[in-house]
């Protein structure tokens, strides 16, 4: 009798689960200062009043658990832009969609709005980017290939906009919107909301997953099982706003996590979506936690945006996990 595709991942899922707390245990465990794991696991629930318990619980443990909560959340969001354009190059950076929420904060931090504009800000400039991906490319009938090069132009746009609110920012302002902009964890300290909010995407992702694999045979085939693919369309146009808007909000425009951590585990575990939301969320997270322990140290006691070591991690291994899939299918 064969067994369950649940049994089945349960080894992979395990194996993910192990590597995103190691990378959270390299993290707390690698700076300026580095901590033996036997003092790292006293540490976290012993104070001893040292300034290694200080390091720890006012520093890298916010920001890792931060780094952490924004890799699966872009992971997932990149997940469900594939699933709903059912392509697996379709993610919040490329679309667009993380454009429109940084220029959405850029115009907050201009305007001089209260930090706390800052997450309903980008949640509406990620909205209004998805209708407008959408309402420019639907001509009839949906194509994802004119979706992706519409989302690739509308990038481009945003990009400008970009642009134009930085060159009207006060010389005072532009280096720490420059940074923000470039992706960077430095001030994610409250780890808390984005974690709320991946616990909450991944809930409703996992409520959508049996109308996600449904969808994957086309929406006539999906709509004649019983998907209503309007109520399923707008759900995950939401979600995929309220996440990204929490990643960009926190960490600036960071790329590549929600277009690779998917391919990869897809090409590890199928196409199954309870597991891939669970994976993708443990991949992307891992991917993040280890690229802003690498930003922080390289060059230490300099930082680097860790947006920009995700783009270069990201741009080679996504043209190698793509040649490796078109050769399988070829």
């Amino acid at each position: 009798m064969p067994r369950h595709p649940l049994n089945r991942s349960a080894p992979l899922l395990f194996l993910l689960l192990a590597l995103a707390i190691g990378s959270l245990g390299v993290s707390l465990m690698t700076g300026s200062v580095s901590i033996p794991a036997a003092e790292l696991w006293r540490l976290l629930w012993q104070d001893d009043g040292s300034v290694h318990y200080r390091i720890i619980h006012e520093l890298r443990l916010p920001r890792s658990l931060s780094a952490f909560a924004v890799g699966g959340v872009l992971a997932l969001a990149g997940l469900l832009m594939q699933a709903l354009l059912r392509n697996p190059l379709a993610d919040p950076y490329i679309l667009g969609v993380s454009g429109g929420s940084a220029v959405a904060v850029l115009g907050a931090m201009l305007l001089g709005l209260p930090l706390a504009w800052q997450a309903p800000m980008a949640f509406t400039g990620a909205l209004a980017s998805i209708l407008l991906l959408f309402a420019l490319a639907h001509q009839g009938s949906w194509n994802t290939s004119r979706l992706l090069l519409t989302g690739v132009v509308l990038a481009a746009g945003w990009s400008a906009l970009i642009s134009f609110v930085l060159s009207l920012s006060p010389p005072m302002q532009l280096p720490g919107m420059l940074f923000w902009l470039m992706g960077d964890l430095g001030d994610a300290l409250n780890p808390w909301l984005p974690l709320a909010v991946l616990l909450i995407g991944i809930a409703f992702s996992l409520w959508l997953a049996p109308a996600l694999n449904l969808a994957l045979l086309g929406p006539q085939r999906a709509a004649a099982l019983g998907v209503r693919i309007r109520r399923l369309h707008i759900i995950i146009y939401v979600l995929a706003s309220l996440l990204t808007a929490a990643a960009v909000s926190i960490a600036g425009a960071i790329g590549f996590i929600g277009l690779i951590a998917p391919h990869m585990l897809r090409l590890m575990a199928g196409s199954d979506h309870r597991i891939l939301i669970p994976g993708a969320v443990l991949v992307g997270a891992s991917l993040l936690v280890l690229a802003d322990t690498a930003a922080r140290t390289m060059i230490a006691p300099m930082q680097l945006p860790v947006g920009v070591l995700t783009a270069l991690f990201g741009v080679p291994v996504f043209l190698l996990l793509l040649h490796k899939s078109y050769g399988e299918r070829a």
